[in-house]
C-alpha cells in the first residue's frame, strides 16, 4: 500500500479531465456533430499497403461514418455524380460532412480527427501531400493574398492550418452545405481541357476547377500540415 502524504482534505471531486481538459474538449468541438460520408473512386483495386493504413485511420466515437466506393469512373465524374446520389437521399443529405479519400493516398491513423479541430473556421481542409516523384510538390495551390486568384503550389506553414485558394482531393474533408448552394456550378467536380475564344487555354484538373468556383463563391480551404499523408506509387513500391 503506497504511503499517503499528510494533508488536509477539501471538497472538490471534478477530476483531472474535467479540470483540465473539459474546455479545451469544447474549444475543438469534440462532442459536435462529426457525421461524415467517405468517397473512393477506384480503379477497383486498391494496393494491400494502403488499405492497411486505412484500416487504423480513427474515426470520431460514437458518430456516423460511411464509406461509399465509385469504380471504373473518371474522377470528376464519380465525386459530383456521387455527391448527387448523397444530396438526393433523405438521410445521407443531413450528414455533416464529406471527406474525399484517394486510392494511393495513406492517412495518418489521427489524420482524420485533427481535420474535425478547424472546420469552424474553414470550409474545406486537406492533409498535406506531394505529387509523386523527386521533384515532388505539395498540393496546396495558391495564397490567398495574391491578386489575381492563382493556384500556384506552395509549401504551407510547417504544424499549422494555413489557408490556401485549392488543395488535392486525395484526404480532403469537406462542409456538405458547400455542394447545397445553388450557385455553385455543376458538375462540382470536372476535368477541363479546352480553348475558347473568350477565356483562351484552360485546363484544369478536377479539384482545382471546383476550388476556383467555390472561391468566387466567398468559401475557405486550407492545408493542415499536421497530417501528412502518403502517396504511394504502386507500380515502384515507394510512398511519396
Amino acid at each position: 500500500m503506497s504511503q499517503i502524504k499528510p494533508q488536509i482534505v477539501v471538497m472538490g471531486n471534478e477530476g483531472y479531465h474535467n479540470q483540465q481538459v473539459y474546455e479545451e474538449n469544447l474549444h475543438k468541438h469534440a462532442y459536435r456533430d462529426l457525421s461524415t460520408i467517405c468517397i473512393v473512386p477506384t480503379r477497383g483495386t486498391i494496393p494491400a499497403k494502403i488499405v492497411q493504413w486505412w484500416m487504423s485511420l480513427m474515426t470520431p466515437m460514437n458518430q456516423p461514418f460511411y464509406r461509399h466506393f465509385a469504380l471504373g469512373m473518371e474522377v470528376g465524374a464519380a465525386y459530383s455524380q456521387t455527391i448527387e446520389q448523397i444530396l438526393a437521399d433523405p438521410n445521407l443529405s443531413k450528414f455533416k460532412y464529406i471527406l474525399t479519400l484517394e486510392e494511393d493516398n495513406a492517412p495518418p491513423p489521427d489524420g482524420l480527427l485533427k481535420l474535425y479541430e478547424n472546420m469552424d473556421k474553414y470550409d474545406a481542409i486537406g492533409g498535406l501531400y506531394w505529387t509523386k516523384g523527386v521533384d515532388g510538390k505539395p498540393m496546396c495551390y495558391g495564397k490567398p493574398d495574391i491578386f489575381p486568384m492563382n493556384f500556384a503550389p506552395f509549401m504551407p506553414e510547417p504544424e499549422t492550418v494555413t489557408r490556401c485558394n485549392g488543395l488535392g482531393m486525395g484526404f480532403t474533408l469537406f462542409k456538405m452545405d458547400i455542394f447545397k448552394n445553388p450557385k455553385l456550378p455543376k458538375p462540382f467536380f470536372e476535368t477541363v481541357q479546352k480553348i475558347t475564344r473568350d477565356k483562351g487555354i484552360e485546363n484544369y484538373t478536377q479539384d482545382l476547377k471546383f476550388f476556383e468556383n467555390a472561391g468566387k463563391l466567398g468559401y475557405k480551404f486550407a492545408c493542415d500540415s499536421r497530417v501528412r499523408v502518403g502517396h504511394y506509387d504502386f507500380e515502384n513500391d515507394h510512398m511519396w
